[in-house]
């Protein structure tokens, strides 16, 4: 993975909040608003960057969340209002689209 740059981690962390209580992205959604080439980016920065943010609004594509935080995610998303079934999130009824969101704008990316 090439080095990831602190405007790419700005530009998750400024998506990531973005994601209003009772939704839910994924990886490869983030990926995708921010211009990034992979999702595994996402997680990366998820992983050494989120503490202040609401990482429990960020899933796989499935609608799994991360296994080794799935009680304390699938938790805070049902306090949310987020529910799911056999520890999958529906995305469809509860995905954000960042393309409604305008805290992209800024990024200055073209992908």
């Amino acid at each position: 993975m090439a080095p990831i740059t602190e405007a790419q981690v700005e530009r998750v962390r400024r998506l990531v909040a973005s994601i209003p209580a009772g939704r839910v992205s994924t990886y490869g959604d983030i990926a995708s608003a921010g211009g990034l080439s992979s999702p595994r980016i996402v997680g990366w920065i998820m992983r050494t960057d989120s503490a202040d943010l609401p990482w429990h609004r960020v899933l796989s594509a499935s609608g799994k969340p991360a296994a080794h935080l799935a009680t304390r995610q699938l938790e805070r998303l049902e306090s949310e209002g987020v529910t799911h079934r056999d520890g999958r999130v529906d995305l469809a009824s509860v995905r954000f689209s960042f393309d409604d969101d305008h805290t992209t704008s800024s990024a200055g990316s073209t992908g």
